[in-house]
């Protein structure tokens, strides 16, 4: 049963090619497995999430990060009679635009596309990705999603305006994403503050005491672990406060958005796209917990100074890497060639760069080392 302000897939606005109807998946399902077979989805596999493979095999990449987003976000949609098939999608597709070495690599190639008048938006990518650059149908380009997904790829996280984009005027910018959209913004940072303090604790660079001092949510756990469990290893205590702060931020994000729908008597998906603002949100309680998490991370993981050389040689990659292919286009693959007569040379470089894998840019660096000119 779903919600009566769920998106219900015989409601969709279809697909850009009409497709016959699948015998026994619906639309948002098929859109789902086309993702899972789709090879920016794989590429996700060596692409950085926080650590490069350099520290560890253990850590999340942005594909083991997507399956936790998957999880988390079927849970949530199941409680709150959503179409569990539409979120689990949008989860699967939120970060294929996402460019090799994590948030360094995407720095680096938004500063190298600001000095051409333009900018690396990993939202926007994704959209051109699945769009353009998936090629597998006889029938038509790229995999001919759904409207309701290609909305959610670039609606989920931010409002655009239609004055800065012209290009999205179909995705209706002057309204607010089905809640199945909205919901995927906060279980992509449940997910990451949540695995990220794991990484960095498993990688000695968050120390436990560090950690308990400066995450409340987290602290107020773990206390309750170590009486709980006074004999059990650290490590373990650790994993326990963990799980029941990453409990603690779904519940909450379950109930308080579900409190927000009635108190604004949403009825209808139209309701959630009319209302001024986004209604699936942590109380304010919690939200505040969770900004502490996040600030916390931001200052003692991803710009700590262990971290420090690794962000710096993937943005020294990608910015070489972009200087040496836009003063040689004619190295480029032939597709991408093709794809100048219609696009400006920064733009494809840009898409060229944004799809490869941390592997597949190192041996290109290695590959084109006596060529590149440093800055």
């Amino acid at each position: 049963m779903l919600a009566p302000y769920a998106v219900r897939v015989e409601d969709t606005r279809g697909r850009r090619f009409p497709e016959a109807p699948h015998p026994y998946r619906d639309d948002f399902q098929r859109d789902r497995d086309r993702i899972i077979h789709a090879r920016a989805f794989r590429r996700l596999e060596n692409k950085t999430q926080v650590f490069t493979r350099r520290l560890s095999d253990h850590f999340r990449t942005r594909l083991t990060h997507t399956i936790e987003v998957a999880q988390i976000s079927r849970t949530i949609a199941a409680v709150l009679q959503l179409n569990e098939s539409l979120v689990e999608t949008l989860a699967l597709v939120h970060d294929i635009g996402h460019p090799p070495f994590g948030h360094s690599g995407e720095h680096a190639l938004d500063e190298a596309m600001r000095k051409f008048g333009e900018r690396f938006d990993h939202n926007l990518h994704g959209l051109r990705i699945v769009e353009q650059f998936e090629e597998r149908y006889a029938s038509h380009p790229g995999l001919n999603l759904t409207f309701e997904v290609r909305e959610g790829i670039i609606k989920h996280s931010h409002d655009y305006l239609l004055d800065e984009h012209p290009e999205l005027a179909e995705y209706m910018l002057d309204l607010k994403p089905p809640l199945e959209a909205q919901l995927i913004d906060h279980t992509d940072e449940i997910a990451y503050n949540t695995a990220d303090l794991d990484d960095g604790y498993e990688a000695k660079l968050l120390r436990l005491e560090q950690i308990r001092q400066n995450v409340g949510i987290f602290d107020r756990f773990y206390r309750e672990v170590d009486q709980q469990y006074v004999a059990a290893r650290e490590k373990l205590k650790f994993n326990e406060a963990l799980k029941r702060m990453l409990n603690h931020l779904v519940t909450d994000l379950i109930v308080n958005t579900r409190f927000r729908l009635e108190q604004a008597g949403i009825a209808t998906v139209e309701d959630i796209r009319r209302y001024p603002e986004r209604l699936a949100a942590f109380s304010p309680a919690t939200d505040a917990e969770r900004g502490e998490a996040k600030a916390f991370l931001y200052e003692n993981l991803y710009h700590s100074e262990s971290l420090r050389p690794q962000k710096a040689d993937g943005e020294k990659i990608v910015g070489e890497l972009f200087r040496y292919w836009m003063s040689t286009p004619g190295s480029l693959p032939a597709s991408y060639q093709r794809q100048m007569l219609s696009e400006s040379p920064a733009r494809v470089v840009c898409d060229y760069m944004a799809g490869m894998t941390d592997n597949y840019i190192l041996d290109q660096y290695r590959r084109l080392a006596g060529k590149i000119a440093p800055r």
